[in-house]
């Protein structure tokens, strides 16, 4: 027998839900809106596709990989939604602040601005929708948040091309401030973000573990102060401090991963790669690493449960290079029909942005739904849908970045968003449910950097590197199918692998010095 709290959710739940659901929307409003404008950044700014591809998901996603494990750690000791409260607001008034930008390198900071301001809002989003849903409802309601994904994906592709259209006709040698279309539109889209952080600010905060009939948390005596300390262990050069104050072993094994890292980034720009994007990964990678040691010595059962457990890494590591191709083609596609095919900008984002919106929308939902029902036969079910998020897309990528229709380049990247958004509820639940209720949190955190170290801060910038280089966006975009056969290898991995880590997480928190 099952009790109704283990079936199904409450009113308020849906409801904090679809509130959650706005503020995803506009998390990737605010991030992707920059796809539709970054011609004309490009022209204004002096830019090459590397540093539109930088711009878009390096100085945005490793800061957002880098500040989301500390204030995963804080959505996890401190109330939740608070910190979105606060998250939300800082990442409204830094896309905002972008369109004040005259340069590059201005550009960069307000976007690393935003990367941290949105670092705060899964981690707690995830956190909330699994203390108000029951597990059996975990991947659809997770499936449904992050379907704002692709709807703020495809809102911002409509709404920045409408108003960079309708600007630049309106005012062909610059409006109000001397301002251009581009700016207009991150400002336009940077305010709505303070309004909803009021409405975010009266939901209620859930009491952690009570939909699986866990016992509450103790409260954590001081949330601030530990996320000072996860702070020092990720943000270098504090990491040396941080490391050094768990001993002297921990500081040389902190040091070796750093003169590795060092090592790799100067390898890299002798053979002439560009600065800025990988002293950026370095900095992530270093700072990754510096936080995991640090994480064994001062929380050994989240530790086990995360890093130490194998079935974790695969599935982020599978549903990080999705994404490398998702976040990829979902920036270059309007830079692609503009530049090669010669679609305008406002019906570059009405098409692209309504079929991305309705197509990952649909694939995700359906994903999560598919992902459930195979859960309930399976334990690994819902790795199924990973597995196939990563495979089935592939040749309606091909075929959308080779053609010279744009009909065909718009019905190819349906096929291709509907397929690869499958994984997305699978990939999250599995990866939350791997873990204790105090760890979700940290867990989301890791999941992210999965999908931005790994998808986010390479993807769209290897296609534009590969673009400067050969002078074919084409090229750039069919290179990075080559690393598809390493994400089956990841999901084959983990779909072997979660029954028994699901099955004996208790027993290894336990074994680890947990207190269950």
């Amino acid at each position: 027998m099952t009790s109704e709290s283990e079936t199904r959710a409450s009113g308020y739940a849906w409801y904090v839900l679809g509130i959650l659901f706005l503020v995803y929307i506009l998390n990737f409003i605010d991030r992707q809106v920059i796809s539709i404008l970054a011609e004309d950044i490009k022209r204004d700014l002096g830019l090459k596709d590397e540093d539109l591809g930088f711009l878009y998901g390096t100085a945005f996603g490793v800061f957002y990989s880098l500040f989301g494990i500390p204030l995963g750690r804080l959505a996890d000791s401190w109330n939740r939604v608070r910190l979105m409260t606060v998250g939300l607001g800082l990442w409204s008034t830094m896309t905002a602040l972008s369109g004040l930008s005259s340069t590059g390198a201005h550009l960069a900071a307000a976007r690393i601005g935003v990367g941290v301001g949105e670092a705060t809002a899964s981690p707690s989003a995830y956190s909330l929708i699994s203390d108000y849903f029951p597990k059996k409802l975990r991947a659809t309601a997770l499936s449904i948040y992050s379907a704002g994904l692709y709807v703020g994906g495809g809102c911002s592709l409509f709404i920045g091309g409408l108003i960079v259209q309708s600007w630049n006709r309106a005012y062909p040698q610059g409006g109000p401030f001397g301002l251009a279309g581009w700016q207009a539109a991150f400002l336009a889209v940077g305010i709505p973000g303070l309004v909803l952080a009021l409405v975010v600010a009266t939901l209620r905060e859930p009491i952690r573990g009570a939909v699986e009939g866990l016992p509450e948390p103790e409260k954590h005596p001081a949330p601030f102060r530990a996320f000072l300390d996860e702070l020092m262990t990720i943000l270098p050069p504090f990491t040396l401090i941080g490391a050094a104050r768990l001993g002297m072993r921990a500081l040389l094994v902190n040091l070796a991963g750093l003169a590795v890292t060092v090592a790799l980034v100067a390898l890299l720009l002798a053979l002439g790669e560009p600065l800025p994007q990988w002293l950026a990964i370095g900095i992530g990678v270093y700072a990754v690493f510096s936080w995991a040691c640090a994480l064994r010595h001062r929380d050994l059962p989240t530790f086990r449960l995360i890093v130490g457990t194998p079935a974790f890494l695969c599935t982020v590591v599978a549903y990080g290079l999705n994404a490398f191709l998702s976040y990829a083609a979902g920036f270059w596609a309007a830079p692609y029909a503009m530049r090669d095919l010669g679609v305008s900008a406002a019906e570059a984002g009405l098409i692209l942005g309504g079929q991305g919106a309705v197509s990952g929308f649909l694939g995700v939902t359906v994903g999560g739904l598919i992902a459930d029902r195979l859960r309930r036969r399976n334990p690994a079910g819902r790795l199924i849908l990973v597995l196939l998020g990563a495979t089935l897309p592939v040749p309606f990528m091909a075929a959308a970045f080779t053609t010279s229709t744009p009909i065909v380049l718009y019905v190819c990247l349906f096929g291709a968003q509907f397929f690869a958004s499958w994984g997305l509820g699978g990939a999250a639940a599995t990866t939350q449910n791997l873990v204790l209720p105090r760890m979700r949190g940290t867990a989301t955190a890791t999941f992210f950097i999965g999908t931005t170290l790994l998808g986010l801060a390479l993807g769209p910038y290897l296609a534009g590197r590969v673009s400067t280089l050969t002078g074919s966006l084409s090229t750039g975009m069919l290179s990075l199918l080559l690393t598809v056969p390493v994400t089956v290898a990841a999901g084959i991995g983990a779909y072997r692998l979660v029954p028994a880590a699901e099955r004996t997480r208790e027993d290894r928190a336990r074994a680890a010095g947990e207190v269950i």
